[in-house]
């Protein structure tokens, strides 16, 4: 239906209303709308904003043009837990502030009383229909509505109190909503903080173990995991996730380097999952009981980390499913079960689950290993080839675990094509992974960054650096320096990044030139890892990670997205960006050098205003590493190899 006032393009939606748009509890959301009528007569607006459940709190948020000639309104809600919160925008026609920019310009024209009688009467009858809200300020319309009908007072002396900003409270407190209009109703899905913003750590458990006195590798525990644990959280890590920690098939299990064939010892991949000791809802027996995988999570949060566990729905095959429910497994002609591929990729050891044969009995017993994790304190669950699923189960799956979970995240590993990533996120998934660990020019981050900003309402984007199955190429050939200027970039422009174990101590061995492998991927053996040698040798980014992640904490700017902006320098391998954060004071501009080896320096334009910036568009700003106070806009930014590879310039946003 369409009312008297327009109230067209409203965001944010997504696909029309057909997906819930996201935020995070305390979150600043910029609803907007472009609101119009006919004629010059004024218009106001408000957003109904309403919480979660049928008891959920109800607030009319005012809204203001924010571009006039667009006829663009805007207002900031700010959710204050997590679920569903709708918001509907109203339109109506303000007789009030139509009768008050008449009157101004008449008389700013010079027009005597006796020409704006029809006016003053006008204004008048309005205070009187304003009057019957508070009782002083009722007596307060009515006695302005006597001052305008006032024949015997001078013009300027029966106007005033009209046109007081005390009337303007009252009649803005009690408005009279002509000719209301109702646009539709929309959702908001809210999730706790940590899906917007965190820094997570990936690390296998079975390498934890050390070696043995003849240097042979130990296959690692719970146990040994947890050893690792406050090494985590001093580097200031939010969550550590875990590759899947179920038993481990033997038919067909891959040797180290993915050979087809396993020796004596190989471990295998923690993704064929399942054996005779168990499936998707075991535990590994090398790692421990499901006993010792509590007590690894309990240990993990009193740290103040949170444990996300692999979630992928595959099996090996020796799982109990391919005997017990043989209708969840493709068949090929000569009636063996189909296992993975992408050619040229051959993954002998797992098999694909059919979606298609028996969906309601899969989808029962899926939801049921999710919700078995979720009673085990599992509250994070990253996704394992998600686009190899049907979106409809994605969009059931999640849907039914937040309706009782709420505080329950999905990551996606949806290393796929723009559409499909895209639309695994509309339908459910709290973040993503993303192309960032492919764009490493100046040009290519600044459009794919941009491009993600612009998405923030249905895309949150998880900056790994690197995977088990993801060396990229400028680590197998860069120095530590390139490592670090990496980690700047994830940690600085993503409010979500992450760091897979090694990458630390600058690991970049590849199994072939023009691979993105590992050598002796961790995927396949034990690797056990010296941090401590390592940092106490000084070859270890551990101090630079921990001090990114310090001024994440310290910064909110940092953990946003919706306020970024790129700024002008003037070298192709500096990169200049700024964000804000409109719940507090700070912002901050960052200044990563994307080629650390070479020399670099760029005269710094600041991109028009920003918050607390002096009125000749300069800033004072603190450099958070080192201390050193600078006034940013129209200055030249230095690097020199083994010097920083990033400037993180933080002030107040309010100057």
């Amino acid at each position: 239906m369409i009312g008297r006032l327009g109230i067209d393009e409203v965001t944010p939606v997504i696909d029309d209303g057909r997906y819930p748009s996201k935020a995070v509890a305390g979150e600043h959301i910029p609803i907007g709308a472009t609101i119009w009528r006919e004629g010059h007569e004024a218009l106001a607006a408000a957003i109904v904003w309403r919480g979660p459940g049928p008891d959920g709190s109800r607030d009319l948020l005012p809204m203001s043009p924010s571009d006039p000639g667009a006829d663009r309104w805007t207002a900031t809600a700010v959710p204050t837990r997590p679920g569903m919160w709708t918001y509907r925008i109203e339109a109506w026609g303000d007789p009030w502030a139509t009768w008050r920019r008449g009157l101004t310009a008449k008389l700013d024209d010079g027009r005597p009383a006796e020409a704006l009688a029809n006016e003053l009467e006008s204004g008048a009858r309005l205070l009187e229909r304003h009057a019957p809200g508070d009782e002083d300020d009722r007596a307060w319309l009515l006695a302005a509505a006597g001052a305008l009908r006032d024949e015997g007072a001078k013009l300027a002396d029966r106007v005033g109190p009209a046109l007081d900003d005390r009337t303007t409270r009252a009649v803005s407190a009690a408005p009279l909503r002509e000719l209301l209009t109702r646009g539709k109703e929309h959702e908001i899905w809210v999730d706790r903080p940590l899906a917007l913003a965190g820094a997570w750590y990936e690390m296998f458990p079975r390498s934890t173990g050390g070696r043995d006195q003849s240097g042979q590798p130990l296959h690692g525990s719970f146990a040994t995991a947890a050893a690792q644990l406050p090494r985590l959280a001093r580097m200031g890590f939010d969550v550590v996730y875990l590759p899947p920690i179920h038993p481990i098939g033997e038919t067909h299990r891959k040797g180290r380097d993915n050979a087809l064939s396993a020796a004596p010892g190989d471990v295998g991949s923690p993704w064929a999952i399942g054996s005779a000791a168990g499936g998707h809802d075991a535990v590994h027996p090398g790692l421990g009981t499901l006993a010792d995988f509590e007590s690894f999570v309990g240990v993990a949060r009193r740290l103040g980390l949170e444990v996300a566990l692999d979630l992928a729905l595959q099996c090996s095959p020796d799982h109990p499913w391919v005997t017990s429910h043989p209708q969840w497994f493709t068949r090929r002609p000569d009636g063996t079960v189909a296992f993975a591929e992408n050619p040229p990729k051959a993954y002998q050891d797992i098999y694909p689950l059919d979606f298609d044969n028996d969906p309601v009995g899969l989808y029962e017993e899926l939801l049921r290993v999710v919700l078995f994790w979720v009673e085990r304190g599992v509250r994070i669950f990253r996704v394992d080839n998600p686009h190899t699923k049907p979106r409809d189960f994605w969009h059931w799956l999640i849907r039914t675990v937040k309706n009782s979970q709420p505080d329950v995240l999905f990551l996606a590993e949806a290393f796929t094509r723009p559409a499909v990533l895209k639309g695994l996120a509309k339908a459910g998934f709290t973040q993503s992974y993303t192309y960032f660990t492919w764009r490493t020019g100046k040009e290519e981050l600044t459009e794919y960054l941009t491009e993600l900003a612009g998405s923030v309402d249905f895309l949150r984007p998880n900056f790994f650096v690197n995977t088990p199955d993801i060396l990229p190429a400028h680590l197998q050939q860069g120095s530590p320096a390139v490592f670090a200027s990496r980690a700047a970039l994830a940690a600085t422009l993503s409010p979500t990044w992450g760091v897979y174990s090694g990458f630390e101590l600058y690991e970049g061995e590849a199994l072939e030139v023009g691979g993105e492998e590992y050598a002796h991927s961790e995927k396949y053996e034990l690797r056990p890892r010296d941090f401590a040698a390592a940092a106490a040798g000084g070859d270890s980014l551990e101090a630079w990670i921990t001090t990114l992640n310090r001024l994440r904490r310290a910064f909110p700017a940092l953990r946003g997205l919706r306020t970024l902006r790129f700024h002008p320098i003037a070298h192709d391998a500096l990169l200049a960006f700024s964000k804000t954060d409109p719940a507090g004071d700070d912002a901050v501009l960052c200044v990563v050098c994307l080629d650390p080896d070479r020399e670099a320096a760029g005269r710094l334009v600041l991109n028009g205003p920003l918050p607390g910036a002096h009125p000749d568009g300069t800033v004072d700003a603190v450099d958070a590493v080192t201390g050193e106070r600078v006034r940013l806009g129209g200055t030249t930014v230095r690097f020199a190899p083994g010097g920083p590879v990033a400037r993180i310039f933080t002030w107040s946003n309010r100057g």
